[in-house]
């Protein structure tokens, strides 16, 4: 390509960029909705965990035992302990009307049953219909009883004759050290964020570049050469790569979300997913062939998209058909080389696989593009 061809070609996509900007419409989709999706989805997940979650505790044993179990609870940051009292119906009304999102149950016989030796359950029931609350709930009172447990397990083996460290070698002979990769703080905005980002850049992409092909087919414009084309979707590229470059390069490191473990290959990622998704949208809108339909028919699709991602459900849950039809979605691709890469450090060869399927999906839908933009007969009105 001589200089005065690479002018020229450089002129096309400035116009084809002036065009783009001038539709506020597709403006507003491509470069405010990314900006105001960073800084308002992750503000729900700030508190990364849920913590001190109200609960009640229902003590109908007087004694020091059942009260260093309240104490334990008291002092967990999984749970604050509202409520507490000796009517099990008073707990219940007190879940039912949301005021507490579980409790436990500590009976009549605590302290003499486990003075016997006998196997001593204390009950713990939380609001199912908030899954991480739940968890909380249960968590929270399984460590304070569980602290409780240890704590008698070793008076009877001292009382055995054995010492504290003897006894708290045999109570727990072999200890476990929990460390959470890639995800320090086991935050659930550090999860889902870093994965829903990538739907979104693909999203805001689809629709406005779906928006803008298909006012052109209604304008009676969209017929082009194959060089007016290619500068049109490498316009429709640039926003794209920009919104990408703020959510790795910003929005992650404001939030604190893991980030910047294989900083070039994301920066290879982001060359690959956003021409797949620029051909995917200047395909779309050329079928839809109407400005307003691109966004009806591309809204709804966000959830299900979301859910054959494969990090809200687990791939292998999905029916067969759908385990393969996802992958005609650039986002599936994207989200699984984005983690490995961006969130987890990984090498480049370990998202080879998704990359070289978002470089075949920019390569197959702009060559579709370019021949149906420049050889396509028009019936417009």
């Amino acid at each position: 390509m001589d200089s005065q061809t690479a002018v020229s070609f450089m002129r096309l996509w400035c116009a084809s960029l002036l065009t783009l900007l001038r539709d506020k419409g597709a403006v507003l989709l491509l470069f405010g909705a990314p900006m105001l999706y960073g800084f308002f989805y992750p503000w729900f997940y700030q508190q990364q965990v849920v913590q001190r979650v109200p609960v009640a505790v229902v003590v109908q044993d007087n004694s020091g035992l059942a009260r260093q179990v309240l104490r334990f609870a008291q002092a967990s940051p999984r749970i604050d302990p509202q409520l507490v009292t000796g009517d099990e119906a008073q707990a219940r009304d007190a879940v039912l009307r949301g005021t507490v999102m579980g409790y436990a149950l500590i009976g009549h016989d605590f302290k003499r049953d486990v003075l016997r030796s006998d196997k001593v359950v204390v009950p713990v029931y939380a609001n199912g219909a908030y899954p991480l609350v739940s968890k909380q709930v249960q968590y929270g009172f399984a460590e304070a009883v569980g602290t409780v447990s240890a704590g008698v397990e070793m008076k009877r083996l001292q009382a055995s004759g054995q010492s504290a460290l003897q006894s708290a070698a045999s109570r727990s002979p072999v200890n476990v050290h929990n460390v959470a990769l890639f995800n320090p703080t086991e935050g659930y905005g550090s999860f889902v964020v870093a994965a829903v980002a990538i739907l979104i850049l693909q999203q805001t992409l689809l629709m406005g570049g779906a928006l803008l092909v298909g006012t052109w087919r209604e304008q009676g414009v969209a017929h082009a050469s194959v060089r007016q084309w290619l500068a049109r979707l490498l316009a429709l590229c640039v926003p794209g790569w920009l919104a990408g470059l703020f959510y790795f390069g910003w929005i992650f490191i404001w939030q604190d979300y893991p980030h910047g473990g294989n900083p070039w290959g994301a920066l290879l990622l982001l060359a690959c997913f956003v021409p797949a998704v620029a051909g995917c949208a200047s395909l779309l809108g050329w079928w839809l062939a109407n400005r307003e339909r691109a966004l009806q028919v591309v809204l709804f699709t966000s959830i299900p998209l979301a859910f054959m991602g494969g990090f809200t459900w687990p791939v292998e849950a999905l029916p067969d058909a759908l385990q393969w039809l996802r992958w005609l979605s650039p986002s599936t691709a994207g989200i699984q080389a984005s983690l490995r890469l961006n969130q987890m450090g990984a090498p480049l060869a370990a998202a080879a696989q998704p990359m070289l399927w978002l470089a075949l999906m920019a390569l197959s839908s702009w060559a579709a593009m370019l021949w149906i933009g420049s050889r396509h007969k028009l019936s417009e009105k």
